[in-house]
């Protein structure tokens, strides 16, 4: 109703009578607070927005100019890419609340606030100082929240002193790149009126005792880290100010793997004939981890591989893909995060294959370098499976003949000698020396790999626990076909001509290890053109194939080892009552 911010006045200087299509302020009123009304505030606006609208209709001349920016208290601005705050707020002559958060604001000059300023927040900035902000701070200032800013190292200029807020109750410093706990305490332990205080995501929030340091540091603090802190807790940890060699500037982190299940069985679609020249290929089983941090150099553990032989055939073209593979997901890895080459990686020792391996896999790191620490909990880690293949192969054929022709002589011999053989001789022609094998490099392959998010251990959380899953492996191992079985006899010309010398006997044996041999290959090709069929659904396969196929799972947990607090000692001394009683 543009009409109520017109004076009707004649020319006796009375007001007129208003016209008849005007509204009264009472009917306006009622148009402004009705929820129904196309004129009602949305949800969520502040009294100041209910209160300037109640001014234009009752006050209009109060909106004029200048005047409106009196009316002003609270001022929000969130995203709006600020890069700047200058003299024009000082307008603002009655503000007690500026929120200026998620913008661009790298530095501000304090002498542009209002003196009247009780809350200030500027947290997701780029604030890296405190110089400017510190030149004339507002003197009624009760909280200053620089949450998520770039804050870093220990602050030595002493801005946050009770010199420049002497009226500070609550301060957000969270997640920012602060180094120096005792510094940092000893400027706090001068703000009198502090009783909220908020350090959670910085590097020196991760040495184990930091809560308890500044617990016992700070006795008229409430609230640290938005936990209350309660009287038992300042028992817990009294006397813990005065005792600084416990306070040492590096952090312990346990990293544990439990059990890996899904992993194929790889000797269920290949079986070796007996007294085949294929090679003896064994597999173990590990899994790798990131993690960041760490001084010393020599800390990766070395892959231990299980000896004890799995019977299978050789396939080239897999283990030429697996190769590939392996590169392939390591440039992809190192493309997407490119700190992930500062990071070391963490090798648990080799298992064997089984329905469930169980690694039982513990580590306990300790790190010196608290922000690379915070930047790798802030990444997350990449866990992966690895399966790792090596291959075993029989001595050179050569040397194996020759040594067989020299003992057919020597054998000779002692015949010709003796009429018969003795007791020893035979005893001699039943032990049968042990085949030497030799091995190829391993080869590994990535069976499954995920990224695990630990940002929560930059908070209040102190363990983060996980079962990755990679979903379900699904592998064609295809039987050699028969030119490079041709290949592998005429690599073994010595072996041909022991055949040849076979009697009929054993060649009927041969055969009938051949047909049993053959038959899980004909049943391994029926269910893989089972499973080709697009027809069917998978369940319906599944039934058919009688397969059961098992997700590749990993249990993970990385934890952050703190000095345990006294509502921690509460519950789990509950916990160790309950399980006594049961």
């Amino acid at each position: 109703n543009k009409s109520r911010f017109v004076t009707y006045a004649g020319s006796s200087g009375q007001e007129e009578e208003r016209p008849l299509d005007e509204e009264s302020p009472e009917a306006l009123l009622e148009l402004l607070s009705d929820p129904h009304s196309p004129w009602a505030l949305p949800p969520g606006c502040s009294p100041e927005d209910q209160r300037l609208r109640d001014v234009a209709v009752l006050a209009p001349q109060l909106t004029h100019g200048n005047r409106v920016l009196q009316l002003f208290r609270s001022l929000r601005i969130v995203g709006k890419d600020v890069d700047e705050v200058d003299e024009g707020l000082l307008q603002l002559q009655h503000l007690e609340e500026l929120t200026l958060c998620a913008n661009q604001i790298s530095r501000i000059t304090s002498a542009n606030l209002p003196r009247t300023l009780k809350v200030l927040e500027l947290c997701c900035n780029a604030v890296a100082d405190l110089q400017g902000l510190c030149a004339q701070p507002p003197p009624e200032l009760q909280h200053l929240g620089l949450g998520y800013n770039r804050l870093h190292g220990p602050l030595q200029d002493k801005r946050l002193t009770a010199d420049f807020w002497p009226n500070l109750i609550s301060l957000d410093l969270s997640f920012n790149n602060l180094t120096d706990l005792f510094g940092l305490v000893s400027q706090l332990s001068s703000l009198k009126k502090l009783r909220i205080l908020v350090l959670q995501g910085n590097p020196l929030a991760l040495i184990p005792t930091y809560r308890g340091f500044i617990v016992d540091s700070l006795p008229k603090l409430s609230f640290l880290d938005d936990i209350h802190i309660g009287l038992d807790e300042r028992y817990q940890f009294r006397g813990l100010s005065k005792q600084p060699e416990l306070i040492k500037n590096e952090a312990r982190v346990v990293v544990s793997i439990g059990k890996i299940k899904g992993v194929p069985d790889p000797s269920t679609l290949q079986e070796l004939e007996m007294g085949s020249e294929a090679p003896v290929i064994t597999y173990s089983y590990c899994v790798t981890y990131e993690f960041a941090g760490e001084e010393t150099e020599d800390v990766v553990t070395e892959v231990k591989i299980h000896q004890s032989p799995v019977v299978a055939t050789l396939d080239m073209d897999n283990s030429a893909w697996d190769m590939r593979e392996m590169k392939g997901q390591q440039e992809c890895a190192a493309m997407e995060d490119p700190a992930a080459h500062t990071a070391k990686v963490f090798v648990t020792p080799g298992e064997p294959w089984a329905d469930t391996i169980d690694c039982s896999y513990r580590k306990e790191h300790t790190a010196k370098d608290l922000v690379g620490l915070k930047d790798y909990l802030r990444a997350g880690t990449i866990v992966s499976v690895v399966e790792e293949k090596v291959l075993w192969w029989p001595v050179s054929a050569d040397s194996e003949e020759n040594a067989v022709k020299s003992g057919k002589k020597r054998q000779g011999l002692k015949k010709e000698s003796t009429k018969g053989p003795g007791p020893r001789d035979k005893q001699k022609k039943k032990k049968k020396k042990p085949r030497e094998l030799r091995s190829d490099p391993p080869i590994r392959r990535i069976l499954g790999s995920e990224r695990v998010a630990l940002e929560a251990l930059l908070a209040t959380e102190t363990l983060v626990a996980t079962v990755c899953d990679f979903g379900i492996l699904i592998t064609e191992q295809l039987l050699q076909s028969p030119s490079q079985e041709e290949k592998l006899v005429r690599s073994c010309p010595g072996d041909r001509d022991k055949k040849k010398g076979k009697d009929k006997s054993k060649k009927t044996k041969a055969k009938k290890e051949s047909q049993k041999a053959t038959a899980p290959a004909k049943e391994t090709d029926l269910l893989l053109s089972i499973g080709k069929k697009k027809n069917r659904r998978p369940a319906e396969q599944e039934e058919e194939c009688g397969l059961q196929p098992v997700p590749l799972t990993v249990e993970f947990q990385v934890q952050l080892l703190r000095w345990p607090t006294a509502g921690t000692q509460h519950r789990d001394s509950v916990t160790e009552a309950e399980g006594k009683a049961q």
